[in-house]
């Protein structure tokens, strides 16, 4: 299939003048030679041949005669302003670019996508092979007239009373050609100006002719003759086999006409592969370049329906297959317009918006009128037809009109955006995760994506370099594998990329320019920083082991083979531990809250799911609000960053797959505090913010005196505590918070040492404080570890710092 991104103008640049497209383009025949057809012979004579039909001599009289003149002429207004609109949007679309093979199959797949436009080009397939046996259907008819067959029902051939909705059926059916012209757009010379220009002087000249013989039939025949009799016009002619003859040449010619036209429709759908292998004998053409497969699938087909037996049967199933698609045509010319896009301008300029609209309501309203079942059944057929296109899988390189609109909205909504309105009540996490390689952080992908809460998440990824010693960025042809990634680990987030001469300075980057608008990080996500050996997720996790580890579906290389292998233990890094915490020094500078995420490959796999975890094993989420590398008296939840930390397990426990999960709060009392004050103090703040957990108050007696001075909070390490005195300070909180998991509920006050309570459900994830980094750099190494000893074997834990309000106890 030709690349549908290449610019339409360069065979006509590179090539010689007049030089057809490629062949090997949907609908193609295989040899340029084939485009010889004019506007006349090609566009205007099948349109005006399939728009006559049976009708103009066997159903003109019973128009006429049930619904009278006037009606009869509402209706044919009616149907030709339908058509009218319907051509102007064929017009608006044919002239914006070259049009293949498939008529108005090509016209609405290339602008609504595959899905929507194979669903709708099978239906109006189906459409013309259901029409050309309507044709026959009233040769059938007229021939059984002549050899004597006696006598209709009273109301028509069916017996059934007619209504104006069923007479305008019978009516619209035989003006439903207007498609013929442009179905013959892969044998057109310049299809661009035949389709439009052809197809308005095939409508007027039909429309004409259709009220002359309105007209013509009311003045001169008698209400009765008209309703009893549909082959009025051979009592009344000069000569009666004439009126015969027409009737074998429009009814043939028709026929004909809807074959074709649905053989090419069959033939371009084929060329595209939606269908699979049900159509490949499709594709199958002669030396001349006919279709002569799809031919024969119409062909077979057409034998199906004739086994209906009655015109009337199929008028009204037929009419709104006929209406679908022309909807769809109005509804592809509107979309285009609305999405505004710069290369949407075609040479025809007589339609907008306000028609394409008008258009697409009266089809809807008109196929609800005419009969209510068979609408329902074909906008479910559609329906469906789109559900199984969507599965499979379709072309990306049409282009889809919905990314246009989507973008055209979001843009304009984005604007809207203000951030100077900003609420805390409407406060969500916005996240930033800086990735070095998925395939040790896929567990942090996913938990990142639960603690979203529906805010904005940005995976972010610093590629070592310098544009200036580079002949091209490197950066661009990563996105592909990124975006993949994003698909297969089924996470809702953005991709933003960057090239730096170090990770510290593409951290930097991506903090104050990734986002748009009021949609920018708040929070950085970054994984825990110690000597752990990375492990390689891609191996285990089900939806990255792939059977065939060369290539996927399509032909594009395997997503395993997109991202190298994970480091080598001992292996040098890319990000140097004075670096890592300068990273998280320079996020608290520009006023991002911070998420340190350590162990997140031992999180329980059904915690990760998207489902509810209702069946999971009962689990503990820890949260202890309190800085332990700070220990003081007093209620230190209550700061800002105790409040965050707070929020972010809050959120993680509203995910489905954590619901079953139990949130649990410690309190950590000093020595001098007696129990049950602070736990009531905290527990109304809970309910303040609506917060259900449980409350476990411990007693940390280590700091307590914290001397004559109070430190600076993060200065630990730069006070007047030594090293080995900060050390064991993070030795004896790691104990204390080790003690605490795998407890259950009961039992009072416990330190380090008490194990007063019972086992209880294990701990699947820890929030813990993150301090800030102590303000001299050169602290920054001893601060490192010090976090790596506060965090030691705790198993799945963050460690977390926020700089802002979220939580808010008003309406």
């Amino acid at each position: 299939m030709a690349n549908e991104s290449s610019p339409l103008l360069a065979y006509r640049l590179l090539g010689e003048e007049g030089a057809a497209f490629p062949p090997n383009g949907a609908g193609g025949s295989g040899v340029a030679s084939t485009r010889k057809l004019s506007t006349f012979l090609g566009v205007v004579v099948p349109t005006v041949l399939s728009m006559f039909s049976i009708v103009v001599f066997l159903r003109i009289g019973f128009v006429v005669g049930h619904a009278g003149l006037l009606q009869a002429l509402a209706m044919l207004l009616v149907a030709y302003i339908i058509l009218a609109l319907t051509v102007l949007s064929v017009c608006a679309i044919a002239t914006n670019g070259a049009v293949r093979g498939g008529g108005a199959y090509f016209m609405i797949s290339r602008t609504l996508g595959p899905e929507v436009g194979g669903s709708i080009g099978l239906m109006f397939y189906l459409a013309n092979v259901c029409g050309c046996a309507v044709s026959l259907l009233g040769l059938v008819e007229s021939v059984l007239d002549v050899f004597g067959a006696g006598g209709y029902a009273e109301d028509y051939t069916t017996g059934a009373t007619m209504t104006f909705a069923s007479v305008f059926a019978v009516l619209f059916n035989g003006c439903t050609g207007i498609m013929a012209g442009a179905n013959m757009s892969g044998e057109l010379k310049d299809p661009s100006r035949a389709i439009p220009l052809g197809t308005i002087i095939a409508v007027a000249y039909t429309f004409f002719i259709y009220a002359l013989l309105f007209f013509l039939s009311s003045f001169t025949c008698d209400r009765t003759l008209l309703q009893e009799d549909y082959g009025f016009f051979r009592g009344i002619s000069l000569w009666p086999p004439l009126v015969l003859i027409g009737i074998y040449a429009t009814a043939l010619s028709a026929s004909m006409s809807s074959l074709i036209g649905a053989s090419r429709i069959l033939h371009a759908l084929a060329q595209d592969d939606l269908f699979g292998v049900i159509l490949a004998p499709a594709k199958v053409v002669s030396g001349g370049g006919n279709p002569w497969g799809a031919v024969l699938y119409s062909w077979g087909l057409v034998q199906l329906v004739l086994l209906a037996g009655k015109l009337n049967t199929l008028a009204a199933v037929v009419t709104v297959f006929y209406l679908v698609a022309y909807a769809a045509v109005d509804l592809s010319c509107l979309s285009l317009e609305w999405a505004s896009a710069p290369n949407f301008r075609p040479t025809f300029s007589l339609f907008s918006w306000h028609s394409c609209l008008l258009g697409v309501a009266s089809c809807l309203l008109m196929m609800f009128l005419i009969s209510p079942g068979a609408a329902g059944g074909s906008l479910l057929l559609m329906g469906l037809l789109s559900a199984l296109l969507t599965a499979r899988g379709g072309p990306s390189s049409w282009g889809y009109v919905s990314q246009a609109l989507l973008f055209h909205q979001v843009r304009k909504y984005l604007l809207r955006l203000d951030v100077r309105k900003e609420h805390v009540k409407f406060w969500r996490p916005q996240l930033l995760l800086l990735v070095g390689n998925p395939r040790g952080a896929l567990p942090l992908l996913r938990l990142a994506n639960q603690l979203k809460k529906g805010g904005l998440y940005v995976l972010g990824h610093v590629t070592l370099g310098d544009l200036d010693s580079l002949p091209s960025d490197p950066v661009q042809p990563q996105y592909g594998a990124w975006l993949s990634l994003v698909d297969l680990a089924q996470v809702k987030a953005f991709v933003d990329l960057t090239l730096s001469p170090s990770v510290r300075q593409g951290a930097q980057h991506l903090l104050r320019i990734s986002g748009l608008g009021g949609m920018k990080p708040n929070t950085l996500v970054l994984g825990f920083y110690d000597d752990a050996p990375p492990q390689d997720h891609f191996l285990t996790d089900p939806a990255f082991s792939e059977p065939a580890e060369g290539t996927r579906e399509g032909g594009s290389p395997a997503l395993s083979t997109l991202f190298p292998p994970p480091r080598a233990p001992g292996s040098p890094r890319a990000l140097s531990p004075q670096d890592y915490v300068a990273t998280v020094a320079d996020a608290l500078k520009m006023n991002k809250n911070v998420v340190l995420a350590r162990a997140c490959g031992a999180l329980p796999p059904e915690r990760l799911g998207r489902g509810s975890g209702g069946g999971a094993q009962l689990h503990h989420v820890d949260v202890w609000p309190l800085n332990l590398l700070r220990p003081r008296g007093g209620p230190g939840y209550v700061d800002v960053c105790g409040l965050f930390l707070l929020q972010m397990a809050t959120i993680l426990s509203m995910v489905p797959a954590w619901h079953s999960a139990r949130l649990r709060i410690f309190l950590c009392l000093g020595p001098r505090e007696a129990p049950g004050a602070a736990e009531g103090r905290l527990r109304a703040l809970l309910s303040q913010l609506r917060i259900r957990a449980e409350v476990q108050e411990v007693v940390w007696g280590e700091g307590a005196e914290t001397g004559e001075h109070e430190e600076e909070e993060g200065d630990f390490v730069n006070g007047g505590r030594g090293d080995e005195e900060a050390e064991a300070l993070a030795r004896s909180a790691n104990a204390l918070v080790r003690a605490q998991q795998g407890r259950g509920t009961g039992g009072g006050p416990g330190g380090p040492e008490g194990r007063g309570g019972e086992e209880g459900p294990a701990t699947a994830l820890t929030f813990l404080y993150l301090p800030r980094p102590p303000a001299d750099p050169a602290r920054y190494p001893r601060y490192l570890a010090l976090l790596e000893t506060l965090s030691r074997d705790l198993g799945p834990t963050l460690l977390v710092h926020g700089v802002t309000p979220v939580t808010c106890t008003d309406l």
